[in-house]
């Protein structure tokens, strides 16, 4: 997959390339510091996928995605940005993702699992997604899946517990289970933990079970029914 940075800061270009470097299948297509150079560069080099910053001096990242749609064969655009205010006009410009700086290597990784996807025109049912919205009144906030450590449901609602904190979210979590039962695991009725968030299984002195999770102080319970599963899942940790 050829890829072609844009962003105005050599910084934030270098951090990149780093990260792709640790990739396989990846090809770096070249690099842009502003919005013509990268139009420039998308016409000389056809990358498959662009990084994309959206605030650069003159032509910001918006209306560089805006004039790669209208293309017959527009590249796959990713924002990275330092900000976290555009979301949803981002997605407006039909990003498949849009990542917050600085960006994390385990993030990056599922943002181009992602894009290979769409590259091989796999059906976007068979793609999970890679952020959950959370509604805060009038914002909405994204939720980096990679970012989830456990959810768990509380009456109408699914409280998700994140590494910024946590947020609640309109969705049942037997459709959460079902969407990403790769990365999360069962351990109660109420309750599905990220498989990599998983640190040990332990008894607590009514010789009640409890998972422990990294990041996570509290315990959570683990139903006898889990248990199983817990056991298998934590032997291949």
């Amino acid at each position: 997959m050829r890829i072609l940075i844009v962003d105005d800061e050599p910084l934030a270009r270098a951090r990149l390339r780093g990260l792709l470097s640790d990739l396989p299948g990846v090809e770096l297509a070249g690099e842009a510091g502003d919005g013509e150079a990268a139009l420039r560069a998308c016409e000389r080099h056809r990358p498959d996928l662009v990084m994309l910053d959206i605030r650069m001096p003159g032509m910001d990242g918006m209306e560089v995605a805006r004039r790669l749609a209208a293309l017959p064969a527009p590249p796959l655009v990713v924002f990275c940005t330092a900000y976290d205010g555009h979301a949803l006009s981002a997605f407006e410009t039909a990003a498949i993702d849009y990542l917050v700086k600085p960006v994390r290597a385990e993030r990056l990784a599922e943002t181009l699992r992602r894009a290979r996807a769409r590259l091989g025109e796999a059906p976007a049912a068979a793609s999970a997604r890679t952020q959950l919205r959370a509604r805060l009144g009038g914002e909405i906030r994204l939720i980096p899946v990679a970012d989830i450590r456990y959810l768990l449901a509380e009456e109408k609602y699914v409280v998700v517990h994140h590494a910024n904190g946590e947020d609640v979210i309109e969705e049942s979590l037997k459709s959460l289970e079902e969407e990403f039962g790769a990365r999360f695991l069962r351990i109660h009725r109420n309750c599905l933990v990220a498989r990599d968030a998983l640190k040990a299984l332990r008894r607590d002195p009514d010789g009640r079970f409890q998972a422990i999770l990294h990041g996570v102080d509290r315990p959570l319970d683990v139903s006898r029914r889990s248990l199983p599963e817990l056991r298998e899942a934590m032997r291949h940790l």
